[in-house]
């Protein structure tokens, strides 16, 4: 794979810059929206969610920011990866590329725009007060597992999407329903602790609860936490590389 990309390191790199310039052409600040939007949906979030749920939750504001952040991140990857080969067809039906190409440069785009927000994200840091310790290095372990999810999910979207076109449809449905499921703007405290435990079937959630468990409580997630993490990663990689190395040669029959 990796001798593949440095192959197509020329193609790849304008794959990326093309993606990333698309999606703010004729858009009057740019880049900015990057910053702009998230920081408009936690004001509405905010707004509308901590008089019923933030009272008794403490910096509810970076509470809310850690799971839009993360979740705002996974549905922009894999909406994108999900359109990956139908919307490159005419490239990849003509000149013999690697598929996944594709696939990692919406990836890639997806990743540089939450870098951006994690700017913003510091910034609500210091106004909260909360003062970053060493165990932040550790943030970097769910962000290297999501990595590895998101591409996996992206390529079996992806390959679903060549042969049935309403997944498109149904997994906007499917994002709004994860992120109800991912305790992104409640607390899971207000359930028992027999239902608790099913939240953490929810790789959004596992990644999300890592993340304010070590910016919020400024401890340190258990073995099972970081099992949890990349068993998710890996399963989903497993799965989308076995998807796209099955129906590689059947891509280009539905395109």
């Amino acid at each position: 794979m990796f001798k593949k990309l440095r192959e197509n390191k020329f193609l790849f790199e304008e794959l990326v810059k093309r993606d990333f310039k698309k999606k703010y052409t004729r858009t009057v600040l740019g880049v900015f929206w990057s910053l702009l939007s998230p920081l408009l949906q936690l004001l509405v979030m905010s707004l509308v969610f901590k008089q019923f749920f933030g009272r008794n939750t403490p910096h509810y504001t970076i509470y809310l920011f850690c799971g839009t952040l993360l979740f705002n991140w996974y549905k922009e990857a894999t909406k994108g990866g999900m359109a990956a080969l139908v919307s490159n067809a005419n490239i990849f039906t003509k000149v013999n590329v690697p598929k996944y190409l594709f696939l990692l440069s919406k990836n890639i785009q997806a990743f540089i725009n939450f870098i951006l927000t994690l700017v913003i994200f510091a910034i609500f840091l210091a106004f909260d007060k909360i003062v970053p310790t060493w165990r932040f290095v550790l943030l970097i372990y769910p962000i290297i597992c999501l990595i590895f999810f998101n591409i996996g999910v992206g390529m079996v979207l992806s390959a679903l999407n060549v042969f049935f076109r309403d997944i498109a449809y149904l997994y906007d449905i499917f994002c709004m329903l994860l992120s109800y499921l991912s305790a992104i703007f409640y607390s899971i405290d207000r359930f028992d602790e027999s239902v608790q435990r099913y939240f953490m079937l929810n790789p959004m959630y596992c990644y999300i609860s890592y993340f304010r468990e070590v910016v919020i409580d400024a401890s340190i997630p258990g073995p099972y936490h970081h099992a949890l993490c990349a068993g998710f990663a890996l399963v989903m990689i497993i799965i989308g590389a076995w998807t796209y190395r099955h129906y590689n040669q059947k891509f280009l029959y539905y395109l």
